[in-house]
């Protein structure tokens, strides 16, 4: 699979069908139509390339000191940030992906290809999910209305929530049309399995329902119900992770593997490498490389003297090889999900066998022999009321490696525990900066938030 945009691949399918008489009215180099399959491919591309592992993702990663540029303060890392480190981000979530989702969708209801809206309706709801929790509120209700209006009024975090939840439920029902049109090769994460994209819209359900827990006018117990009703139809085993494969060629290395390249100094945070080593962790070293120079596990401490790139550790193959794929929901989320949710309804005893059920499932897809396995959960103990929401965050961060998710939770839960790094130049960021982009020609009320600023749910 090569990496191909968008605009590229529709000039280069439809010149090469033209018809034999020519409509000198028509520009064959600017093609106004194009299949549902060839629209798919690409974006899906972009979901993994820009909205799972992009800028934003990589900026994220510092912050929650997964991940740290072996770099002198000040920078990314100790918080210093500026409105225009975000156009990118914000041109490939609207541009690149909510928008030709907006035209695919549009295509295939219009054609009567159900599976095609059902995606479309999902994707968008992941992606518009993924920006609500960096910026708070946004653009989406009077976006994408064509040339009227290129100013568009931002939509209250809240609202954008009940969107998301709208669109996975009718992403389901279109899904439930059987229609017998549906995508194969074109289709990068599930190949048309249609029953594995219903169990994803579910989870992504129950993912977006828990993020209220502690959102004014919403209350812990009203959420995990909902989230306990979603998962019955979710996620069943790792075999359902929504994942995307890289071939590992020239110009399609999966992103995380870009983020650590020769041109980078990101290396691996000293806070995330220490957290296995106190947990004498069985997955260190299936997640963490020994440094070249010393074969030690070390990671960089944000503030301290620059040191030698080999002296450092990287991640593994397993996320962040070339070929390795991008893992953005997956089974041991979904039973986190669970098992926070059954400690809220019914206590820790209830989330206990869920709470393990979630660890076993990582540790065996990172192939820690069952032996270790149980000497890890033996040593890390039984849930209690104090204890609890602690170690189903800090698992389920392990379990989500380099994904947004984990600042959503420790936003709203205060685990896995940080504190902000040497050189600080604020309190550790609760959100992004709106992009200057926005600032010049949309100015919202909302574009003065500081990265100290809480979203909506974001309370204390």
């Amino acid at each position: 699979m090569k990496k191909i945009s968008i605009y590229v691949l529709v000039i280069l399918i439809l010149t090469s069908s033209c018809k034999k008489v020519l409509d000198v009215n028509k520009d064959p180099n600017n093609p106004t139509d194009v299949q549902e399959a060839l629209l798919l491919s690409p974006i899906e591309l972009s979901v993994s390339d820009q909205v799972y592992a992009g800028n934003a993702s990589i900026i994220v990663q510092n912050f929650m000191q997964t991940i740290t540029a072996n770099q002198p303060n000040p920078g990314i890392w100790s918080y210093q940030l500026f409105n225009t480190d975000f156009d990118g981000d914000w041109y490939n979530f609207y541009v690149n992906v909510l928008n030709n989702l907006n035209i695919l969708n549009k295509k295939a209801e219009a054609g009567g290809r159900y599976n095609y809206a059902g995606i479309s309706k999902i994707l968008t709801a992941y992606t518009l999910g993924t920006a609500t929790d960096m910026w708070g509120d946004i653009a989406y209700s009077k976006a994408f209305k064509g040339s009227d209006d290129f100013t568009p009024a931002y939509d209250k975090q809240e609202d954008i929530y009940k969107t998301v939840q709208s669109l996975l439920d009718n992403g389901i029902a279109d899904i439930n049309k059987n229609s017998i049109t549906k995508p194969a090769g074109d289709d990068y994460f599930y190949q048309g399995d249609m029953t594995k994209w219903k169990k994803l819209a579910y989870t992504l359900k129950a993912r977006y329902y828990m993020h209220l827990t502690k959102a004014p006018g919403y209350t812990a117990a009203q959420q995990a119900d909902l989230a306990l009703t979603a998962l019955s139809n979710g996620m069943q085993s790792n075999d359902d992770d929504f994942k995307f494969a890289y071939s590992g060629a020239a110009g399609s290395e999966n992103t995380i593997n870009l983020t650590f390249s020769a041109v980078s100094t990101y290396i691996l945070n000293d806070t995330y490498v220490e957290g296995f080593k106190s947990r004498n962790d069985p997955r260190l070293a299936k997640i963490v490389k020994p440094a070249k120079a010393t074969g030690l596990y070390t990671g960089r401490k944000v503030g301290d003297p620059l040191g030698d790139l080999s002296k450092y550790s990287y991640p593994t193959d397993f996320y962040a090889g070339a070929s390795s794929p991008n893992y953005i929901v997956n089974y041991s989320e979904a039973l986190f999900i669970k098992a926070e949710a059954t400690f809220i309804k019914s206590g820790a005893s209830a989330a206990q066998p869920v709470y393990q059920d979630g660890v076993k499932s990582n540790l065996t897809k990172l192939g820690v022999a069952s032996a270790d396995v149980n000497s890890y959960l033996a040593a890390r103990g039984t849930l209690t009321q104090a204890n609890a929401i602690r170690l189903i965050m800090e698992e389920k961060s392990l379990a989500n490696f380099f994904n947004i998710e984990n600042f959503t939770d420790w936003r709203r839960t205060g685990y896995p525990a940080i504190t902000k790094v040497n050189g600080a130049l604020s309190d550790i960021p609760r959100r992004l900066l709106y992009p200057q982009s926005e600032i010049l020609t949309n100015n919202q009320p909302q574009l003065s938030a500081k990265l100290t600023d809480r979203l909506w749910w974001d309370v204390q």
